[in-house]
């Protein structure tokens, strides 16, 4: 057991397993309370539990695995970054409860060595509550949802050159109740959408997997998915609709793994690939009865990576074609948003040396988003990401130190605004105790900008009319003593 806490926080974690290692059981649970370092009180309560059993019967090991999660918090929301805002929330009110279940079941069929099966299933029960407000009175979103899925996966190693990976799932996503309520100025909610959606997918998959030459590795796979839907209008039952499609994802990875004897040659893989997501189509508008109800993006990434000198040089690119979408509900109104077709590329360098007591990291990301058609930038999609990362676990008096500063820079988001900045620095000495089970620490944030910078239209009191501005939630500066205890036997 560990229990961890400062003035505004409190976390206790326990877990548990035989001391037998042929008796493969563990059990873990979490228990975490806090308020956060805003004015407005989270007042958060969270609950979390895991256990795992497997289960050997000649060649098949069974594993079964189980997972809770209920959560409740108030959030304080979105508020201008241009005014002051008492208590840092615009509505008080605002607030989220989740809670989810889910049970997996993985039988492993060991036929030989180098060949196996592997039967699983899983099953899922998902409950969600959200109440904010974006400017426009308080709302609630809610659904509950059930999700069931099974599978059957056989591996071959031929050799070297050549693993084969075949497969089918087939899964069932059950969202019921899937409401957008607004609150009258009584406070009472009123329904604005409700749906009941079942979609069904039936996906068989295949991939072959090899070195060849000896500095050639490959890997290809397909997989094709039929996916039907069936959308129960609830308010409006002529925008019901029941519709289905099928769609091919072919993937691939050509990786140049050179011979020792070339020292100064990086690792290089080159990859392609496609994929998909099924629009949101509880609204029912016409382009989505009309229409696909899926939305296909592809992908291409090429990535170096070199290790000199016990640093390690990875570098990756990546250009990503977006299909056009109605994916986005916004929170204000309800109704769905067209996103794309788009085009994203970026650029991703990271150093990491590691030392014989601690490790430096050093992290650079640069991307760009535009709409295919238009040439305008992506709202709200990060455009430079600075990061490096600093662990040392061996100073005088027994100290162990951590560090990091991270950098968000500007980005568009849309009708001319643009985001601040965002800079954190976070920082944490330890002093370990581990002869009488207890660590003392001094944590440190200091940040500048908001997080989750979005637009929203919106006025405070005393102000007239609402207007177009930019909003997030505060990110606030702080130090705090924490003290960490280790229940242990004697």
């Amino acid at each position: 057991m560990r229990l961890t806490g400062d003035y505004r926080d409190l976390n206790l974690v326990t877990g548990w397993s035989p001391a037998n290692p042929s008796n493969r059981t563990w059990v873990g649970a979490e228990v975490s309370f806090g308020n956060g370092y805003l004015d407005r009180l989270e007042h958060r309560k969270q609950y979390k539990g895991n256990i795992s059993k497997v289960f050997t019967f000649g060649n098949h090991d069974l594993t079964v695995y189980a997972i809770g999660y209920y959560g409740t918090a108030f959030q304080p929301g979105l508020i201008p970054i241009d005014a002051p805002t008492p208590d840092d929330t615009i509505d008080a009110r605002q607030h989220e409860e989740t809670s989810n279940g889910t049970v997996i079941f993985n039988d492993v069929w060991h036929l030989t060595e180098h060949r196996q099966f592997q039967f699983s299933g899983f099953y899922r029960y998902y409950t969600l509550d959200v109440r904010p407000n974006f400017g426009d009175g308080l709302i609630r979103q809610s659904e509950h949802r059930n999700v069931n899925s099974e599978d059957v996966l056989y591996t071959d190693q031929f050799s070297k050159a050549v693993s084969l990976l075949a497969g089918v799932d087939f899964r069932r996503e059950a969202p019921r109740a899937l409401n957008l309520d607004n609150a009258d100025p009584a406070g009472v909610f009123v329904p604005d959408t409700s749906n009941n959606l079942t979609i069904n997918f039936y996906s068989p998959f295949g991939a072959l997997d090899g070195k060849v030459f000896h500095v050639l590795h490959y890997n290809a796979g397909y997989r094709l998915d039929r996916v039907t839907m069936d959308n129960e209008d609830l308010l409006r039952p002529t925008l019901s609709f029941n519709r289905n499609a099928t769609i091919s994802s072919p993937k691939g990875t050509l990786t140049f793994l050179p011979p020792e004897s070339t020292r100064f040659l990086p690792t290089v893989s080159l990859s392609y690939g496609q994929t998909f997501h099924v629009d949101d189509p509880r609204i029912g508008t016409t382009a989505v009865q009309g229409g696909t109800i899926v939305a296909k993006p592809r992908a291409y990434q090429l990535v170096a990576s070199k290790t000199v000198a016990k640093t390690e040089f990875r570098l990756a690119l990546a250009h990503v074609t977006t299909a056009q979408q109605l994916a986005r509900i916004s929170n204000d109104t309800g109704l769905q948003e067209d996103e794309g077709p788009g085009i994203v590329k970026y650029l991703t360098f990271t150093v990491r040396h590691n030392f014989p007591h601690g490790s430096v990291q050093g992290l650079f990301s640069k991307a760009d988003a535009r709409d295919r058609f238009t040439g305008e930038a992506t709202p709200e999609a990060p455009r430079q990401i600075w990061d490096i990362l600093a662990t040392v676990d061996k100073l005088p008096f027994h100290l162990v130190a951590r560090g990091q500063y991270e950098e968000v820079g500007r980005k568009p988001l849309g009708d001319g605004f643009t985001a601040v900045p965002v800079r954190e620095f976070r920082g944490a000495v330890i002093r370990p105790f581990p002869s009488k089970g207890f660590d003392i620490g001094i944590n440190t944030f200091i940040v500048s900008g908001y997080g989750g910078q979005t637009l929203e239209t919106l006025s405070l009191p005393g102000e007239g009319s609402p207007f177009e501005r930019i909003t997030g939630f505060p990110l606030k500066s702080y130090v705090s003593a924490s003290f960490t205890y280790y229940f242990r036997h004697r």
